[in-house]
Parts: structure tokens; sequence; C-alpha cells
């Protein structure tokens, strides 16, 4: 009635089948892990010299506002008027 020899035989194929699909599963895993880690890698890198410039950008301003605080002053509070009638207008 049932021939369990080639019910036997696709029972083992489908076993080969799945241990490949998980094995490709846990490669594909591996490579994403390892993409990830180089991109975030690249971010840190990134982030450091994005650092370090505006670390540099301060200092210059720190610089131009003790040379001049007058017109710094003046300056600020110019912008805070312009600013604050763009958002009384909206």
């Amino acid at each position: 009635m049932f021939d369990t020899g080639r019910i036997s035989d696709e029972l083992k194929a489908l076993k080969i089948d799945l241990s490949s699909l998980l094995n490709t599963g846990e490669e594909m895993l591996d490579g994403s892990k390892e993409r990830a880690e180089a991109l975030a890698e690249q971010i840190k890198a990134a982030l450091a010299e994005l650092g370090e410039t505006v670390s540099e950008e301060q200092e210059q301003l720190e610089g131009l506002v003790a040379e001049r605080p007058i017109a710094s002053l003046a300056s600020a509070f110019a912008l805070g008027v312009v600013v604050g009638f763009m958002l009384r207008r909206h």
C-alpha cells in the first residue's frame, strides 16, 4: 500500500535540502554581520573626522568672537530679531 522506501528517500532528500538551506542562512547571517561591522567602522571614522572639524571650527569662531565682542553681540542680536519676526509670521 505505502512505498516506505520511496517515502524514506524523499525524507532524506528533504533533510539534505533543509540542512543546506540552514547552512546557507548561517553564511548569509555571517556575511551580513561582517558588512554591518564594516559599515559601523566607516560611520565611526566619519563621526571622528566630523568631530575634529567641528572642534577646529569652534576654536576659530571663539577666536573671532574674542577679537570683536561688540560686533559679535550686535550680529547675534540682529539675527535674533530676524528669526523672531520670521517665527511671528508663521
